[in-house]
C-alpha cells in the first residue's frame, strides 16, 4: 500500500504582502483623515516598518494594512509587533517582524497534538517544516482539520499533498 504526506509550512507570500501594502498606501493616499500625514511602510527582509504622525493614526494604519492583507490571503497571525518608538520629525514608528517557517517549540506542540490525536500517521519535523505520512488519506485530512481546528500562534499552510 503507498504511503501519502503533505508538509505543514508557515510561510508569508513576500509578493502577496507587498500588493497588500501597496493597496493600503493607496487607501491613505485616499482617505481625508490621512491627508498631509507622514505615513510610510519599509520592507525589510523580514522586518515590516510602519511610521505614521501620532499612535492613533499609527494603529489605524496598521488596521488598514491589515485588512488589505486578509483580502489577499496573507496571514496576520505571523505578524509579531515592536513597541511604538519615537522618530524623527515628530513622528512615531513599529516594527513588526514577519514569521517565516514553523520555530521549534511550536513544531513540538503541533507534533504532540498529532500523537495525541491516536491518527495513525507519522510526523516527523523538517527543519522549519513538519512532513506527516500516512497510508490513508482520510487520515491526513483528519490531521489537516484538527490542525485547522487548533487554537495555534502561527498560521499553517499544507503543501505537498501527495
Amino acid at each position: 500500500m503507498a504511503e501519502h504526506s503533505f508538509d505543514i509550512v508557515s510561510k508569508v507570500d513576500m509578493q502577496e504582502l507587498s500588493n497588500a501594502i501597496t493597496q493600503a498606501e493607496r487607501e491613505i493616499d485616499t482617505r481625508f483623515d490621512f491627508k498631509g500625514t507622514k505615513t510610510s511602510f519599509t520592507l525589510e527582509k523580514t522586518d515590516l516598518v510602519v511610521v505614521s504622525d501620532d499612535e492613533y493614526k499609527l494603529k489605524n494604519v496598521i488596521d488598514i494594512l491589515q485588512s488589505k492583507m486578509m483580502k489577499r490571503g496573507v496571514p496576520i497571525k505571523n505578524m509579531e509587533f515592536g513597541k511604538v518608538e519615537a522618530a524623527s520629525m515628530g513622528t512615531v514608528r513599529q516594527k513588526v517582524k514577519l514569521k517565516q517557517g514553523i520555530e521549534q517549540d511550536s513544531s513540538k506542540k503541533i507534533n504532540t497534538l498529532i500523537r495525541d490525536s491516536k491518527i495513525k500517521v507519522k510526523s516527523q519535523i523538517q527543519g522549519d517544516s513538519i512532513r506527516v505520512t500516512g497510508k490513508s488519506l482520510d487520515d491526513l485530512q483528519a490531521i489537516i482539520a484538527l490542525l485547522r481546528g487548533a487554537d495555534l500562534q502561527i498560521d499553517l499552510q499544507f503543501t505537498n499533498y501527495k
